[in-house]
């Protein structure tokens, strides 16, 4: 089995590459980094530097990596070190939003673009890409964070697109959109206090969690977005 981690480096990234090097799982694995590269050693770890927001960089890569059978973009920003998520609208900021765009929606859409022929198969594969329920328009009750929920949300719109065109051009494919819950990695560090211990989860648990559905998800749920727990969330 062939895996492709975008953003092993990453919290939930680097728990995923530990799940799927397990001996149980037997995949090799292909993992890429931005800055510094996991400290994760193992025979069956291929690491690669990547700019995910890069089409040269994920065009360049494609052409590196074999087939495969799951693709897992673990990339994402909700804050930077000037600027944390909009408590109003009147924080809005242009680049703060277009930053959220381009880290949050443009690599999937790459990834789509250059690796659907790595996963075009008789078998099932499948292609993730870790979204946030914040993303979902119907669960929106509380508002703020407007570029963070923006970007989530048209990361779901292009997974669903994606979704229905490659029904028919990658019938065994499923594509899917990932909700972790809050989990403890920098990303979601500055937010935490208010979160219940029992819903802060370990980057291992979310990992388990995504094997778990994968092993029972087909190419039959391609569009969906699933939770954790495996319930589907509204769009």
């Amino acid at each position: 089995m062939n895996v492709l981690i975008i953003g092993g480096s990453g919290g939930i990234g680097q728990a995923l590459v530990k799940r799927f090097l397990a001996p149980e799982c037997g995949a090799t694995v292909y993992a890429t980094y931005r800055g510094l590269k996991s400290v994760i050693d193992d025979l069956n770890a291929h690491w690669i530097q990547l700019d995910a927001t890069s089409e040269q960089e994920v065009c360049e890569l494609a052409k590196r990596i074999p087939s495969l059978d799951i693709l897992i973009n673990a990339v994402g920003v909700l804050h930077s070190p000037k600027r944390k998520p909009e408590k109003s609208v009147n924080e809005f900021s242009p680049d703060f939003f277009e930053q959220s765009l381009l880290t949050n929606v443009v690599p999937t859409i790459y990834l789509a673009k250059y690796f659907g022929n790595h996963l075009k198969s008789k078998r099932p594969t499948y292609f993730v890409s870790i979204s946030a329920k914040i993303g979902s328009i119907k669960d929106n009750r509380v508002g703020g964070w407007i570029s963070y929920r923006c970007s989530k949300a048209a990361l779901n719109m292009a997974i669903k697109t994606i979704s229905i065109e490659w029904k028919f051009k990658r019938p065994n494919c499923c594509v899917l959109a990932f909700h972790p819950g809050t989990t403890d990695t920098d990303l979601s560090k500055p937010y935490q206090r208010n979160v219940p211990a029992h819903k802060l989860f370990t980057p291992d648990h979310v990992a388990h969690c995504l094997q778990n559905i994968l092993e029972t998800l087909e190419p039959s749920d391609s569009g969906k977005f699933i939770s954790y727990d495996g319930s589907e969330i509204p769009w």
